[in-house]
C-alpha cells in the first residue's frame, strides 16, 4: 500500500513511501504475489502510476464499446470537413478507431499531453465563489488535471476538482475500487480487441442471443 504523510487533502505531501508487505493493494486478502522479486528491484512507484493510468484509459475504452453497441451516439458532427457525424461511427473497436480523422487523433494526442503535463490548468486569478473552486474563484483548477509529481500519491492528477476523502479508510476503499475496476477493464478491453482480431463481435463473440448481436438499446 502507498503510505503518505502530509495534508489530509492530499495536496502537500512531505513523503511518499511504498510498502507492499502489508497488503497487495488492492488484493489484500490474496497477499503479495511477487515470484520474481521485482518489488525490490524495480521502480514500483512508476509501475503503480502506469497501472492506474492504463486502468483509467481501459475503463473509458470499455464504456465506449458498451455505449456504441447500445446505439448511443453523440449529436452533431465528428468532422464537418469530412461530413462525418457521430451517428455514422461504426460499432467495431478497430473500425471506430480507423474512422476517426487524422485531425481528431491529433486533438486526442494534444489532450493527452495536456493531462500529462497539467498544461490545461486555468491560470490563477481572483474571482467570485463558484462550485468549482470555492470563495477564492478558479485557481489552477483546470479540467485537464495536474501533472503527476513525485510529491503526490500515484494517480493523484485531478487537482482540487476531484473528490477528496478525509477518512483514510474510506479513501483506501475508494482507491482500491478504482484499481480493481481498472484491472478488470484492462482485461475486458483486451478481450474485446482479441475477439475482433478473431473475426467475431467484441461483446458477442458467439453471435449473441439468437445467432446475431442483440438490437441497439437506444435508437
Amino acid at each position: 500500500m502507498t503510505q503518505i504523510s502530509g495534508s489530509p487533502q492530499g495536496h502537500n505531501f512531505t513523503a511518499v513511501k511504498l510498502d507492499y508487505s502489508a497488503d497487495a493493494c488492492p488484493f489484500s486478502r490474496a497477499g503479495v504475489w511477487d515470484p520474481l522479486g521485482l518489488i525490490e528491484k524495480r521502480d514500483m512507484r512508476r509501475y503503480e502510476i502506469m497501472e492506474i493510468k492504463h486502468g483509467r484509459a481501459a475503463m473509458l475504452g470499455f464504456i465506449h464499446v458498451i455505449a456504441t453497441h447500445a446505439g448511443i451516439r453523440l449529436p452533431g458532427y465528428l468532422s464537418i470537413a469530412n461530413d462525418l457525424k457521430f451517428a455514422d461511427m461504426p460499432i467495431g473497436c478497430f473500425a471506430s478507431l480507423e474512422a476517426v480523422p487524422t485531425a481528431g487523433w491529433l486533438q486526442i494526442m494534444l489532450t493527452t499531453c495536456m493531462v500529462e503535463t497539467g498544461a490545461g490548468n486555468l491560470p490563477e486569478y481572483p474571482g467570485p465563489g463558484t462550485v468549482l473552486a470555492g470563495p477564492m474563484g478558479l485557481k489552477k483548477a483546470g479540467f485537464f488535471g495536474e501533472p503527476q509529481l513525485d510529491s503526490k500519491a500515484p494517480g493523484d492528477i485531478g487537482g482540487p476538482l476531484w473528490t477528496r476523502y478525509d477518512d483514510p479508510e474510506v479513501k483506501a476503499y475508494k482507491l482500491n475500487i478504482e484499481r480493481n475496476n481498472g484491472r478488470a477493464a484492462m482485461m475486458g478491453i483486451t478481450g474485446c480487441l482479441v475477439h475482433e482480431l478473431l473475426g467475431v463481435d467484441a461483446l458477442y463473440p458467439t453471435g449473441g442471443l439468437g445467432g446475431a448481436a442483440p438490437p441497439p438499446i437506444f435508437s
